[in-house]
């Protein structure tokens, strides 16, 4: 395990890091989740291994710190990275990013270039979300107040919304930051992060399940140069429902280009 102090008050983002050739390849994962648990078997399969990869937990969540003084908004989040980034000594990292960790690998491209060459978003956040109270996602926690959420029996709600899965890794987020987290990911970025993808001129690809059926969007996507590419026989955690797939498909968005 590998850290860095990544705000003034000293707070360290956490890090499962394997050794290997660069260019550096940083995991990174949704709300509630922690990267080691859910890109593990992934990273270390032979097509995707031999890179210096980097299994990060976001601040607030699995391994690294829960300040309660962070605001949690997109934007921190990726400033927070990229002090982690900066301090592990990474550039030009290829990001391969899940759910909210999509959302913060788009503003961390935009906010800190140099930082990232590639991104690999695997069902991401790209715009706004309703906010849905008895929701089991991050609609659902955004809809409480925090006070309600942390205190007022909130938190033991989504809890017993969630089921033992994505519980296991939920509950090592701090309360605070789950629900700001959640709160803000609901908001979006200004710029939102459709916006700042469609801007990037790094290489992107979306991987998203078959059966959502076709990403709002698409074509404005393809059209900025982003691959699309939708995954058979898997829900939102694509990597963990067909590893097979979705290896072969980041596999390909990170093969070197001549």
């Amino acid at each position: 395990m590998r850290s860095a102090a990544v705000t003034p008050e000293g707070d360290q983002i956490r890090w499962v890091e394997l050794p290997g050739r660069e260019p550096t390849r940083v995991y990174l994962h949704g709300l509630g989740a922690t990267s080691p648990a859910y890109f593990t078997s992934v990273a270390v399969d032979p097509r995707l291994s031999g890179h210096r990869s980097l299994l990060l937990d976001l601040l607030g969540h699995g391994i690294s710190d829960r300040p309660t003084h962070f605001d949690y908004r997109l934007e921190s989040h990726a400033d927070a990275v990229a002090n982690a980034l900066t301090g592990a000594g990474v550039s030009a990292a290829e990001l391969i990013a899940h759910s909210m960790g999509g959302s913060v690998a788009v503003v961390l491209a935009a906010r800190h270039p140099h930082l990232v060459s590639r991104l690999v978003l695997v069902d991401a956040n790209l715009d706004p979300i309703p906010r849905a109270p008895g929701s089991s996602g991050s609609s659902g926690i955004a809809a409480y107040s925090e006070e309600e959420f942390v205190t007022g029996g909130g938190w033991e709600e989504v809890r017993d919304r969630v089921g033992p899965h994505w519980w296991s890794t939920m509950r090592l987020a701090g309360r605070e930051a789950l629900h700001r987290s959640a709160f803000h990911l609901t908001r979006g970025s200004d710029p939102t992060m459709r916006e700042l993808l469609l801007d990037l001129k790094i290489p992107r690809t979306f991987l998203l399940p078959e059966s959502d059926g076709p990403l709002p969007g698409t074509e404005a996507l393809r059209e900025a140069g982003v691959s699309v590419v939708p995954i058979p026989d898997c829900g939102h955690n694509i990597m963990l429902d067909n590893p097979e797939a979705f290896v072969a498909a980041t596999a390909v968005a990170l093969a070197p280009r001549g």
